[in-house]
Order: structure tokens, then sequence, then C-alpha cells
């Protein structure tokens, strides 16, 4: 996810400030992995540099406050984002495929590997369905995404286990 292109996006529905701007993705976006307000202000700094986003004073006696608002072109790069497909991940490279051969080459426990992998993996989805549960409509949908791909990576690794005799027998005759 493009945190520039997302803080656009917020920013479409009118000036934030900064810490408004922070607020808003954690509150979105961000569960489990919160932004830094360093990274906000370097990002909208780049969006400035860019012509994507403008600076709004605000008068007072206080600090210089400033709001930042989204320009045209900033519009513009939001909805070329949102119209673009994402590109399916085919996950090819895989840590958990890795493992799993630098085991068998290794002499080491595959089944053992699989079986503590199986175990994270349950427990994940267990936090997962209590948050789906507990949640709004928005943590239903991001709870069932990622529900939906640990559910296929069981699948592997039952899939895997079951294979791991043919996979060692294909590692070793390899030269």
């Amino acid at each position: 996810m493009s945190v520039a292109t997302t803080l656009l996006g917020l920013l479409e529905s009118g000036p934030r400030h900064g810490y408004d701007l922070k607020r808003s993705y954690d509150e979105q976006f961000g569960h489990g992995r919160a932004l830094h307000y360093g990274q906000v202000y370097a990002t909208l700094a780049r969006l400035l540099k860019n012509g994507l986003v403008e600076v709004e004073s605000e008068p007072g006696d206080g600090p210089d406050r400033k709001r930042y608002a989204i320009t045209a072109a900033g519009v513009t790069d939001v909805e070329r984002w949102l119209s673009r497909p994402e590109k399916p991940e085919s996950y090819l490279q895989n840590t958990l495929y890795t493992k799993v051969v630098l085991a068998l080459l290794t002499g080491r426990d595959a089944a053992e590997l699989l079986d503590v992998q199986r175990t994270e993996h349950l427990r994940t989805m267990r936090e997962l369905t209590r948050r789906k549960t507990a949640g709004d409509l928005a943590d239903q949908l991001i709870c069932d995404h990622a529900l939906f791909h640990l559910e296929a990576d069981l699948r592997w690794l039952e899939l895997t286990a079951a294979r791991l005799d043919q996979i060692r027998d294909q590692l070793r005759s390899r030269p």
C-alpha cells in the first residue's frame, strides 16, 4: 500500500493537519502498524515538492500550523492509482517454502517446522476471528482478507507435509 497515495486520498475530504492525517490513517489502515509522525511529515514534504498537495497556513498567535490540501494533480494521482488493478501476488519467492527446502537440505525436521508454522497460523487466525467478531464492517472486510490468505497457507502446509518424502527424494537426486 502506498502511504503517500493513501494520505492524498484522505485529503480529498478536505484540508487537514499532519496529526489529523496520521490519526485518520491509523484508524482506517494502521491496525497493528501505526504510522510514525516523522513518516507522515516526510511524506507530506515529498507530496508538496511534487505539487500533489499545497499548504494552507492558519493565522494565530501560536506556532505556525500548516494544513495540507490536495491539488488537482493530487486528485488525478489518486484517481490513477485507484483505477489501476493490483498485480496478484504469485508467492513464488516465499519464506515458508525456503525454510522447508533448507530444512530438508540440511537434514533438519521439516515436519516439525510445518507443525510449528501451522500452530502460529491457527493462533493468528483466532486473533483475527476475535477482531472480526468485535469489529465494524471495515474490520470484518480486512480480517476476512487476511483469514482467506491464512486458510490458503494452511492448505499449502498440509499439502507440503504430505509430500515431504517426495520433496526430500527429489532434492537428493539433484546434482
